[in-house]
């Protein structure tokens, strides 16, 4: 009975461990393509590791170890994308996935990694944040959001050969290396705002998600009133994104970060607007 127990809370940590909590019984694209927002990259940033997700596990019979640094990962091989079954379900660092963020599962990065996926077809890039763990498949090395398979131009094929590297390296310099990644329309929205840059862009700090509206109208009255800040709580797909700000100062945008982390948010991040 124990090890059947076990099994059971394994399985309902990793979101690629098919068991009966999904509503679909198959995988399938959302009914909306993503838009503009949705395309732009997960914004490269030092993050401690989640409490959740990053153990030493076993799914199906299979021992996989977590690195415990991603500091020079390079890896090539075929990746996959996951989409509408798994939207709006935990995902194995506590969060919730939601197929319209630029995110994705590996098998063995710490969660959170940041890193950089090169469609090795067409040289389309983009760059996700690794929150989950996945694909259980042992022909596919990374798991893709909808969004970040759409940009990498790879559903119609449904996988792809890539090329991943972690981006560990969070100077300024390398910020403004990121945006190379960005396509010939973000890059011409990008020069006509003044208000957007690389070093200190108006982002907003996700503090989590959720599918229950009360939840989230509470959540945001309260984070609100403690940080005198705008909260948010964007609806899409069913998934309400709790979201503070927008804050334009780095400095500020740190100090809030760290103040969620320490208070009951440890998986709260920032996001470009």
């Amino acid at each position: 009975m124990k090890k059947v127990i076990t099994l059971f809370v394994v399985c309902f940590a990793l979101s690629a461990c098919s068991t009966g909590r999904y509503k679909d019984a198959n995988d399938s694209t959302p009914s909306r393509a993503p838009n503009q927002a949705e395309l732009t990259d997960a914004i490269a940033r030092a993050e401690p590791h989640s409490r959740g997700g990053n153990k030493d596990y076993r799914v199906r019979g299979i021992d996989y170890k977590v690195l415990g640094s991603a500091k020079d990962f390079e890896q090539v091989g075929i990746a996959s994308w996951y989409g509408k079954k798994f939207h709006g379900h935990l995902t194995s660092n506590g969060e919730i996935y939601d197929m319209y963020s630029m995110s994705a599962a590996h098998k063995n990065l710490p969660l959170p990694t940041y890193v950089k996926v090169t469609n090795l077809a067409n040289n389309k890039s983009v760059i996700v944040r690794v929150n989950d763990r996945g694909p259980f498949h042992q022909s596919r090395i990374i798991d893709l959001s909808y969004s970040a398979a759409y940009k990498l131009d790879m559903l119609k094929t449904g996988t792809a050969k890539v090329k991943v590297t972690a981006i560990t390296e969070f100077s300024n310099k390398s910020k403004k290396a990121q945006t190379v990644s960005k396509t010939k329309v973000e890059k011409e929205q990008s020069a006509q705002s003044s208000a957007i840059s690389t070093v200190s862009q108006k982002q907003v700090i996700q503090v989590f998600a959720t599918s229950k509206l009360e939840l989230a109208k509470n959540t945001a009255s309260t984070l609100a009133k403690k940080y005198s800040q705008t909260v948010n709580f964007p609806e899409q797909g069913g998934i309400y994104r709790i979201q503070l700000g927008p804050i334009a100062d780095e400095k500020q945008q740190n100090t809030l970060l760290k103040q969620l982390q320490e208070n009951g948010y440890p998986n709260a991040y920032l996001k470009g607007l």
